[in-house]
């Protein structure tokens, strides 16, 4: 029988004793033995902060981004094999599609996020505020990755998803990892890594794997960790008091199971395309992984109109699902992870029957294909009924982690807004209307409640990824029960493993500390003019200033006759009565157009286009007879990578345009983005 390794302090490492035996969920057969017996869990955690965060941490965004995107690409070249481990899962195809291809995309998805940030060690955070009146006193946020490691406590139902998901994002913030799998489907997660620790593309220490039980790992944490939960409130309650995160205050994200909801809007009548995505939805959710989700719909909200024909066609669809061996191809629907889970599932269900009926299924014995139900760990589609969901509670108290979901009536939408309230927070709810101000309502009404909302309708079913999908790039996570916490999230996720720090001085200090210029900075003379330099030779704080231009009621005409644009407050001096304006004003795009025809070098140069232009405003009236000129300052270098051997190497460069009239007071403000040529074209 296999025994299962760990991965600590660089070496695959079996554990002493204690073994778990791990079993098939389909056949019942043992597989593999697994233990973290022996491991020294505080020598781990500091060769993660000391060995794999030390070479992290010298790595800027974009090359943490381009290692990830590196592994994105290992992993799909041999993700065939965790295939064929998943179904060892009770998973079927499409299931572990999901925690596979899901896990390996959420990388892909991490990597190209590396574009909003910079290519630097660290990251500037928001704007700048001034903090005096002279304007020689500043402050700003810098935000720096942890010295400490990220603790991932995952659950048994996404044995990959459930850790690429979360290494993505710590690992793109330039923090190691240490995971912990649920040990039942470890063997899983341990196959991916030992690819992952063979393609040598992370860094040393940058990831830990604990197979066996991880009791008194949490001893060892310290104030620069994180720890990150997934799997029952209970579980994540204990863990969240643990004394060491409450001393040492470390951040805890949890993310637990939650009563998920799905609505009916009294719109979707029977018949119409929002009742039909309805009845799909419910179904997928409640059969895919065998309803080991912690999105699964638990908690079905239709109007008391609608009932009977809503349980009519859920009892038709999971009539439908075909049961048994996910490696047959016609089925469905896999087993429950193991017959523990089984008999968990069996006994919260008993207990959901004392206030609910069953409507459809049978918990005793189910038909399949190509499997034994006394020897796999099957369970049928339940579908049960209650009648008063403000008076019977249990089904917003009590969740069976398996193919289980309650139906229930509503009156009101008021009343379905309450009743996906009792649940005590979720991860998601979902409405099925073509009604946009049922849809409204609703979402305003529910969101305090709830971590996701989907509105789920014609226009977006062919596209959606249903309720039951988080998504890289939004947050996962929820109030209440479902953990108060969040997941991913794009740049959201990747700053929870970052410290923020106010930073405060002067501009040219702060400048020189972020490397993005601060308003009010010292701005040296370009020599020679911007636009003849290549990107490696600019300079942030580096200006050019212009010659200047007198603004003429001819301009003004001759831009209305280009642009087309005739507004009241250029062409009639005989409207401005009541308005902030003493006489006719130039254009604010006239300003800005004329701007650049002071400050670009119109010769051939490294300078390949402008592309762009952000944060334009127009801070004071520019009338005729008043003179400007522009300061024209790198504001921000961005490095690009070449996206084949043949591209031109170059970079991005962010300006600083900042036009200014014959009193020296700022008339205009924009960025504008240029793309620039790199000397070294290798």
């Amino acid at each position: 029988m296999n025994t299962l390794q760990n991965y600590a302090l660089g070496q695959w490492i079996s554990g002493a004793k204690n073994h778990k035996t791990l079993f098939d969920a389909v056949t019942g057969d043992s597989i593999a033995t697994a233990s973290s017996d022996g491991l020294d869990f505080g020598a781990m955690l500091q060769y993660a902060r000391s060995t794999g965060g030390f070479a992290l941490r010298k790595m800027t965004f974009h090359e943490r981004g381009r290692m990830l995107k590196n592994l994105a690409l290992f992993l799909n070249e041999r993700k065939a094999s965790y295939y064929e481990l998943s179904y060892r899962t009770g998973a079927t195809k499409i299931d572990s599609w999901i925690d596979i291809d899901g896990g390996i995309g959420n990388l892909f998805a991490y990597a190209s996020l590396r574009r909003q940030f910079p290519n630097e060690t660290y990251y500037v955070d928001g704007e700048t505020a001034k903090l005096s009146k002279g304007g020689t006193f500043i402050g700003h946020h810098i935000m720096v990755p942890k010295e400490g490691v990220a603790i991932h406590i995952n659950a048994f139902n996404f044995p990959i998803w459930g850790m690429l998901e979360k290494i993505a994002v710590n690992l793109l913030a330039g923090m190691p990892a240490v995971v912990k799998p649920a040990t039942i489907t470890s063997y899983l997660t341990e196959a991916i890594t030992k690819d992952i620790i063979a393609s040598g593309i992370l860094p040393e220490g940058a990831l830990q794997l604990i197979c066996g039980s991880a009791e008194g790992l949490l001893d060892h944490i310290i104030s620069q960790d994180v720890v990150t939960f997934t799997g029952s409130a209970h579980t994540g309650r204990m863990l969240k008091r643990h004394p060491r995160i409450v001393d040492e205050a470390v951040p805890f994200n949890m993310e637990a199971d939650s009563l998920n909801a799905c609505v009916l809007g009294e719109d979707a009548a029977p018949g119409t395309p929002e009742f039909d995505a309805f009845i799909k939805e419910v179904r997928k959710e409640v059969t895919v992984k065998c309803g080991q989700k912690c999105t699964a719909i638990r908690r079905v909200i239709v109007p008391e109109k609608y009932i009977e024909d809503v349980q009519i066609a859920l009892g038709q669809a999971f009539g439908k699902t075909a049961v048994g061996d996910p490696r047959n191809e016609n089925v469905r629907m896999g087993a429950l992870a193991g017959m523990s889970q089984r008999e968990d599932v069996l006994e919260k269900l008993q207990l959901l029957k004392t206030q609910s009926e069953i409507v459809y299924g049978n918990p005793e014995t189910l038909q399949l294909i190509d499997a034994d139900y006394n020897k796999g760990a099957f369970f049928s589609p339940i579908l049960l009924l209650n009648k008063d969901p403000f008076t019977n509670t249990l089904t917003h108290e009590v969740e069976a982690f398996g193919p289980i979901t309650t139906l229930m009536p509503y009156k009101t939408l008021d009343d379905a807004i309450q009743i996906t309230k009792m649940g005590k927070g979720s991860l998601v709810c979902s409405i099925a209307t073509y009604d946009k101000k049922i849809a409204r309502d609703f979402t305003i009404g529910s969101a305090s409640y709830h971590g996701r909302v989907l509105i789920l309708n014609r226009e977006s079913a062919k596209e959606s990824t249903g309720h039951g999908s988080p998504m890289p790039l939004l947050v996962h996570g929820g109030p209440g029960r479902a953990g108060g916490g969040e997941e991913m999230g794009g740049k959201r996720g990747v700053l929870h493993y970052l410290q923020r720090t106010a930073i405060q001085g002067s501009p040219s200090f702060l400048t020189a500390v972020t490397n993005v210029y601060q308003y009010g900075a010292e701005q040296p003379e370009a020599n020679p003019h911007l636009f003849r330099k290549h990107f490696e030779e600019m300079h942030v704080g580096e200006t050019v200033f212009t010659h200047k231009h007198t603004v003429t009621e001819a301009d003004i005409v001759n831009f209305a006759n280009v642009s087309g644009d005739n507004f009241y407050a250029h062409m009639d001096a005989t409207s401005l009565e009541g308005t902030i304006f003493e006489r006719r004003v130039a254009h604010g795009y006239f300003v800005l157009s004329k701007a650049a025809g002071l400050f670009v070098d119109p010769k051939k140069g490294p300078v390949l286009l402008n592309y762009g232009l952000d944060e334009a405003r127009f801070t004071k009236p520019v009338y005729p007879g008043m003179t400007i000129g522009v300061r024209f300052t790198v504001k921000e270098k961005v490095d690009q990578e070449k996206k084949s051997p043949e591209d031109i190497a170059k970079g991005i460069v962010k300006f600083l345009v900042d036009v200014y009239d014959e009193t020296g007071e700022t008339v205009a403000l924009a960025t504008i983005l240029t793309m620039v040529k790199k000397r070294n074209q290798e």
